[in-house]
């Protein structure tokens, strides 16, 4: 099977979008903030921007967790900002990628208004710039988030089916 990797910078509804998605195809999902280590968590929550060394033990636990889900498949959230952070991902096996994109303002406006999240906007601008667009060599697709987030789980949903490696 084939894991769904939910992938976007803050605030672009990776945990809405994955959970619904892994509703509807009745697979386990998994939280990419929960593969973090303290000392990560600890450096966003004071406005300081990971590092690839930081992130890559969070990217290889990911990994790890794709590979246990490759007979089952699943949907694991990742910002998957880089090339080589996805190459780690695909590591553990076959993934698809879910691309949630959107403008700067309205990403900005959720990091601001949803609560218990460790994320400061402050840290936004340096995931805008360390993004790196899905390639056409690799699978999956980008959505526009300005559309409702059902509409994007049907979009995602019927692009996979056709897609799934």
């Amino acid at each position: 099977m084939t894991v769904i990797v939910v992938m976007g910078v803050s605030g672009s509804g990776k945990t809405t979008v994955g959970t619904s998605l892994a509703a509807e195809l009745g697979v386990e999902y998994a939280e990419a903030d929960s593969f973090h280590p303290a000392s990560n968590i600890a450096k966003m929550s004071s406005g300081v921007a990971l590092t690839d060394e930081d992130r890559r033990p969070w990217l290889h636990a990911i990994a790890d967790w794709i590979a246990a889900h490759q007979e089952t498949g699943g949907v694991v959230t990742s910002s998957a900002l880089k090339r080589s952070y996805r190459d780690i991902l695909r590591s553990g096996g076959r993934v698809w990628f879910l691309h949630l994109d959107g403008p700067r303002d309205l990403l900005a406006e959720r990091m601001k208004t949803r609560s218990g999240h460790f994320m400061p906007v402050s840290l936004l601008d340096s995931q805008l710039a360390t993004l790196q667009p899905l390639r056409d060599d690799e699978s999956g697709i980008t959505v526009d988030i300005t559309r409702p987030a059902d509409e994007l789980v049907r979009t995602a949903l019927i692009a996979f089916r056709k897609e799934r490696p």
